[in-house]
């Protein structure tokens, strides 16, 4: 009796930790889902005239105007000489890959230009350094 109890509790903690790990998943999977497509979204908002785009049916171009209100925005698709130039009014959706960059990531990547030009000044004093000690030496 007590070996069928014992047997009954070990089905009971398997059968919790399999729906345990069903119920994470699945929170994972929305969590994960949720931030590609406010990713997408940022991306696709930081889209201005100017900016490369490829559409998911393979057309690239260059974006000329972008209408929020239906959501839509005119590729301008050709040659690079100018001929053979034809505009193209597209959904937003319909972006597969663009150069455009999302504000945020913008924000992120100004410390590091900003530490740029300090590292530039500092090699520019230690070559100012440089040249007055050879100086010196002369």
């Amino acid at each position: 009796m007590t070996f069928n109890l014992l047997a009954n509790a070990a089905n009971i903690v398997f059968i919790c930790v399999i729906a345990a790990l069903l119920i994470a998943f699945f929170v994972w999977s929305f969590v994960s889902n949720k931030k590609k497509q406010k990713n997408f979204n940022d991306t696709i908002n930081a889209i201005k005239p100017g900016s490369k785009v490829k559409t998911i049916g393979g057309v690239c171009g260059e974006v000329v105007e972008i209408d929020d209100e239906e959501n839509t925005f005119v590729l301008k698709t050709g040659t690079s000489d100018g001929e053979g130039v034809s505009y193209l009014k597209f959904d937003k959706q319909a972006i597969y890959q663009t150069d455009a960059k999302p504000e945020a990531a913008k924000k992120e990547e100004k410390p590091v230009s900003e530490e740029a030009p300090a590292a530039e000044e500092g090699a520019v004093s230690e070559q100012k350094e440089e040249n007055e000690s050879e100086e010196k030496n002369k």
